[in-house]
């Protein structure tokens, strides 16, 4: 028999998994308003600060490495909260850093813990996703943008009152492991595709484990049909056949994986270069040259929240190459007029272009035959991270030969080639 806590409705697991992408997103904004105060406190040079902002990327990398085999071993739900919860705490001893070590240590617990909560929050929302049997992946991003933008709102404001970074930061961490405790209980018990899914099953295939009977429960609250039997057929799937399955799903993982990367350089880029292009290379003013980020993020942000029913209508496949050709167009034609109001347009319709591309690529890669969507996503987000990181730096590099302008047209032509690769995300449409 199948117990209440088991057959949660998949209403409540989609309300459960929101809050965790709303917590991810409050969480790896929190401190970003005060870094100028911790900065100053601690008498870092840039030159330092920037080496221990490398502590988050690190343990990022570091994480989503044993993300896959962590949530297979624990399941999604215990490693979203747990991940979850060490992110929210490691704000405290960030709030108290007296020193770089112990900075740039609480930052790569930080790191790590948010890398974690990511690959298990997006393995839950593929869980999801399938209990619906319809697109919800980009509203689950867009919901983690929201909470972004409203902690760099709330860390604002507490900088602008005159709040102690400990105290702000601490504050935060109670808030949020409050949050998480009580607004994820309904998280499914483990994610459906946390063990392989056998090619044909589509939606409704389910695993014959006691540890996904949760999703299973779920799933049939949503009127999924024939998941027994599709997992009958994994069950019974020998060694050989799972081997081929996973050498087969190799190629797919790594489309997808340039995908990620190709949208988080774009990402990484406009976090970081937008607003020097604006103030440097066509000379705005300071209150000006943060509008082409504001504009990327609230388009992505917008983007995002309405691209569940786009994906729906049209297809995954048909949506990245539309969105990716309005983002490679409109950055180019951005660029190539050189005015502040292009190039904030540019920024916009860059973000807005780019909106779906993680969640629907995230959703493609937990949906691939063969492989565990939490690996799949593990192995996904770790690429596509190498972009995020990696992606700002390069740019740097390339302006430093060629001029801003021009490198920042490196992020319009990989949207450009996210347009060839976008039949790699049609596994989102099983």
């Amino acid at each position: 028999m199948v117990t209440e806590e088991i057959a949660a409705p998949p209403v409540r697991a989609r309300l459960a998994v929101t809050v965790a992408f709303v917590a991810h997103g409050l969480l790896g904004a929190a401190w970003v308003a005060r870094i100028p105060q911790i900065k100053e406190h601690l008498g870092l040079s840039a030159g330092t600060m920037g080496v221990a902002l490398l502590g988050a990327p690190v343990g990022v990398v570091a994480a989503v490495r044993f993300a896959g085999w962590i949530v297979h071993r624990w399941g999604s739900r215990a490693t979203t909260v747990a991940a979850g919860t060490a992110g929210a705490l490691s704000l405290v001893p960030l709030g108290l850093s007296w020193n770089l070590a112990s900075l740039i240590c609480s930052l790569v617990l930080m790191g790590g813990s948010l890398g974690l909560m990511d690959v298990a929050m997006n393995a839950q929302g593929v869980a999801v996703e399938r209990g619906y049997g319809r697109p919800l992946m980009s509203g689950l991003h867009g919901a983690y943008s929201i909470g972004t933008l409203l902690s760099a709102l709330v860390g604002s404001a507490a900088a602008h009152a005159g709040v102690p970074v400990p105290v702000h930061l601490t504050v935060a961490a109670a808030v949020l492991v409050l949050l998480l405790a009580t607004g994820c209980r309904d998280l499914m018990d483990r994610s459906i595709d946390e063990l392989p899914d056998p090619a044909g099953t589509a939606l409704d295939g389910v695993s014959e484990t006691p540890d996904a009977v949760g999703a299973v429960g779920s799933a049939g609250a949503a009127g999924v049909a024939g998941a027994g039997a599709g997992a009958v057929g994994a069950a019974g799937a020998g060694p050989g056949r799972r081997g081929s399955a996973a050498r087969a799903a190799r190629w797919p993982l790594i489309m997808l994986g340039v995908i990620g990367l190709c949208s988080f350089v774009g990402e990484g880029a406009m976090a970081d270069w937008s607003a020097i292009y604006l103030r440097e290379s066509l000379g705005t003013g300071p209150g000006t040259a943060g509008l082409g980020y504001a504009g990327c993020a609230i388009a992505m942000t917008a983007g995002r929240l309405a691209g569940d029913r786009v994906v729906a209508r049209f297809g995954p496949v048909a949506v990245l190459r539309t969105g990716s050709l309005v983002a490679a167009a409109g950055l180019a034609l951005g660029l190539l007029l050189g005015n502040p109001v292009a190039a904030v347009s540019g920024f916009t319709l860059f973000g807005l272009g780019v909106a779906v591309v993680a969640p629907v690529t995230f959703s493609a890669a937990g949906n691939v035959p063969g492989v565990p969507a939490a690996a799949g996503i593990s192995r996904v987000t770790g690429v596509g991270y190498l972009g995020l990181l990696g992606g700002p730096p390069v740019i740097g590099f390339v302006a430093q030969g060629v001029g801003l302008a021009w490198a920042l047209a490196v992020p319009a032509a990989l949207a450009g080639l996210i347009v060839l690769l976008a039949p790699a995300t049609a596994t989102a449409e099983r």
